[in-house]
């Protein structure tokens, strides 16, 4: 198992390589974006099937990672589509409008299905073949709903999910797998805002002083999953790292200590739930290998007033289900 590789941060911008520099790092080829020397993967010859296990791919990707409710099947494009548009609660046409766009998904996804079945039987596939435009159309509206779907912490969106199936349509498969990693330089640096903004939080907490380590240990580990596809060798050592890294983490005892006989100002149950809800985010953004910049730049306010207050203020509850 490699650690992503991170250029040291006090390298003048004059040393650092260009981005998507590709070098021979410890045996493995890695592309350089964002400070870090990621892991790359051989990328599939661009054909139709090659574009419908993609997009089969990231459409899973996608369910597993949104709020509850919105797999619905393409044959019931016309339903969903119906109950949007007769909605007038906002509340609720938000929801129905994400539940469409899981229906144009799946749609686009069968249609991709069949034009890879005629294929293999010899049927040539025009770029402007019918279905293919269709195909198109369907995931662009998809996309366009996608600011209406929450993640599954319901503190945000995650846009960039939904607009991958539609690149991957659009673009050469080495462009999107060449995009990838470009948002995936961007999932790491997050990663490292978030566990320094922990760092710098509770090191100056005496009751918290060693948990640094727990804290970079569980850095480290996420990196490395961010980088780490599910079909790699690898994912038995690196995931599991990743959960029991998450797991001491979760489980740091503080040690609250009186000076001259004076309580803690800072609230010891604040700050013990501060650190799993960073445990958490860390594992959403991992998981995703997608930045969530609105909850990131939220939980480093939050660690700021902990600092400040010794206290933290309520996140909203989470998504049902």
């Amino acid at each position: 198992m490699q650690p992503v590789h991170r250029l040291d941060p006090s390298v003048s911008n004059d040393a650092k390589p260009p981005e998507g520099t590709r070098r021979i790092i410890d045996g493995l080829e890695r592309v350089y974006y964002d400070g870090y020397w990621i892991k790359t993967y051989p990328v599939p010859a661009d054909s139709l099937d090659a574009k419908k296990r993609l997009i089969e791919a990231l459409t899973r990707r996608l369910f597993n990672h949104t709020e509850h409710g919105l797999n619905i099947p393409g044959t019931r494009l016309a339903e969903a589509r119906q109950a949007y548009e007769a909605e007038t609660d906002p509340g609720r046409r938000r929801v129905k409008a994400a539940m469409l766009a899981g229906a144009l998904f799946n749609r686009a996804t069968d249609i991709f299905r069949k034009l890879v079945e005629l294929q293999g039987e010899g049927v040539e596939i025009r770029s402007d073949d019918a279905l293919m435009r269709e195909c198109g159309h369907c995931l662009l509206e998809a996309m366009e709903l996608g600011h209406f779907v929450l993640h599954r912490s319901g503190e945000e969106g995650i846009d960039e999910l939904w607009g991958e199936p539609f690149r991957a349509f659009s673009i050469p498969v080495e462009d999107f797998y060449e995009s990838r990693y470009i948002k995936m330089g961007q999932t790491l640096r997050d990663i490292d805002r978030i566990a320094d903004a922990m760092v710098a939080c509770f090191a100056s907490i005496p009751a918290f002083a060693d948990s640094e380590a727990a804290i970079r240990d569980f850095a480290r580990a996420a990196r490395t999953k961010t980088e780490t596809l599910r079909t790699d060798p690898d994912i038995f050592d690196v995931w599991s790292e990743l959960v029991t890294a998450g797991e001491r983490l979760a489980n740091y005892a503080p040690h609250p200590v009186a000076v001259d006989g004076v309580p803690p100002m800072h609230n010891i149950s604040d700050g013990l739930q501060l650190i799993r809800n960073g445990r958490d985010l860390v594992f959403y953004i991992t998981r995703a290998r997608t930045p969530m910049p609105k909850s990131t730049r939220e939980y480093i306010e939050r660690c700021e007033n902990y600092v400040k207050t010794g206290l933290v203020p309520l996140l909203p509850a989470p998504l049902p289900g």
